[in-house]
């Protein structure tokens, strides 16, 4: 590079790390030998970013690494937290940056600019360790504020940047766990207490106040929010949109029969990511439609992975962000929502991971209205098949698991400055 781009270069840095007070940077190493906790580092780039320093997410440059000002609180908050970091010139700086502008390289350095405010809607009830996203937020010392019904239909989600559905069933069918759970005290409890919560919000059935918690967050999305889910909330939240006025339950669930001939009366139009599914009628089966591939997928524990597509990190930037691993090989497992059926996704939905064996999506991307959304399937990244009463991951024994990474890709995904996103 000549003389006066890399002069360029220098001011660039310099107004990047325009309160630093030393001629030095902290490189924070997200590949596959060199950090011993990729999880934790999210939470450096956070806590930064908390501090009002921006970082550079440097986009396929080693697992998609972070530069941010060296300070010795940040050296110090990396040390107790267990995070590699390596401490590098501004004149080394200006090589990498140099190296990932370069037009031959597939690599792009993402200013993210502040610290979004989360939100995780969950009942109150639950314990952390019930969903993968406040486990591992916990873990990376990312905080967050846990809302539920009343707090969305009282309009709070405009307080939030990124919202996370817990494991949530929208279409007021408590699960579908009916079948195996139905004489179980917590499930009598569960049904109970939210047949409680929609009355006292002027519902007279679960299935309509859910309705209405799901448009609200639709709402939200539409006007530029960014919503991730996992698990059964992806499906059931679509399924909800769709049968907006369609009643869907069976008397177990609401107290009177389902609509005669409702699969017919299904608005596909009103849905984020799926399409003409059909679904499941039978209440006493686990399952909300055949959006979700868990029974029909023959895939072996040993050979369950799905992998990461690559995108054009200068031009597909959202997606890029979105995928930053240390692997492209990331171990499969399996929840209510296991993965997706590819020909149930609508052609304007992007899927960026899939098992190529069996062509079942587990990892997609929209756009709705100024927002967007992701859906992940499966339940926990490092417990495969995870069951009710199961006992929490202990996410100390798993500091590098992929699986986990991608749910922290999304999290700092919204903190990216917006004129930089080409998506």
């Amino acid at each position: 590079m000549n003389f006066f781009l890399k002069h360029i270069f220098l001011l660039s840095v310099i107004i990047f790390f325009s309160n630093a007070v030393s001629a030095s940077f902290l490189l924070i190493p997200m590949d596959d030998t060199s950090q011993k906790n990729h999880l934790k580092a999210y939470g450096i780039t956070y806590y930064s970013l908390q501090k009002g320093q921006k970082v550079k997410w440097l986009l396929n440059y080693r697992g998609g690494s972070f530069l941010l000002e060296d300070t010795k609180d940040f050296r110090n908050e990396c040390t107790i937290r267990g995070v590699s970091f390596e401490i590098i010139s501004d004149t080394e700086a200006i090589k990498i940056l140099e190296e990932i502008a370069s037009p031959s390289q597939n690599k792009e350095a993402v200013i993210l600019e502040k610290a979004p405010k989360i939100a995780v809607y969950s009942p109150k009830g639950k314990l952390p360790w019930d969903d993968a996203v406040t486990l591992v937020l916990k873990f990376a010392e990312i905080p967050y504020d846990v809302i539920y019904d009343e707090e969305v239909l009282n309009d709070n989600l405009i307080l939030y940047e990124w919202l996370h559905l817990h494991h949530e069933d929208f279409t007021g069918q408590f699960g579908k766990f009916y079948g195996a759970f139905r004489m179980v005290p917590w499930y009598i409890e569960n049904k109970k207490e939210a047949e409680k919560l929609a009355k006292s919000l002027g519902y007279d059935k679960v299935s309509q106040e859910k309705l209405a918690v799901a448009l609200k967050i639709r709402d939200y999305v539409i006007g530029g929010g960014f919503m991730f889910a996992m698990c059964s909330a992806t499906d059931s939240f679509d399924i909800t949109l769709s049968a907006e006025g369609v009643d869907i339950c069976e008397s177990m669930f609401d107290g009177d029969p389902s609509e005669s001939n409702y699969q017919s009366k299904i608005d596909y139009d009103k849905t984020l990511a799926f399409t003409n599914y059909k679904l499941e009628r039978n209440p006493t089966v686990y399952e909300f439609s055949n959006i979700d591939t868990t029974r029909k997928r023959k895939v072996l524990k040993t050979e369950d992975y799905f992998e990461l597509k690559e995108f054009s990190a200068k031009w597909d930037m959202v997606p890029s962000m979105l995928c930053q691993n240390h692997t492209l090989l990331v171990k499969g497992f399996m929840g209510q929502t296991t993965a997706f059926d590819a020909d149930l996704i609508k052609s304007t939905v992007l899927v960026m991971g899939q098992n190529n064996v069996n062509g079942e999506a587990r990892y997609i991307h929209g756009v709705k209205g100024k927002g967007m959304f992701t859906f992940y399937g499966g339940h926990d990244p490092e417990d495969y098949q995870h069951r009710v009463g199961d006992p929490k991951t202990e996410l100390d024994l798993y500091p590098n698991s992929p699986g986990y990474r991608l749910i922290l890709n999304n999290v700092l995904f919204p903190a990216a400055k917006k004129k930089k996103q080409k998506t």
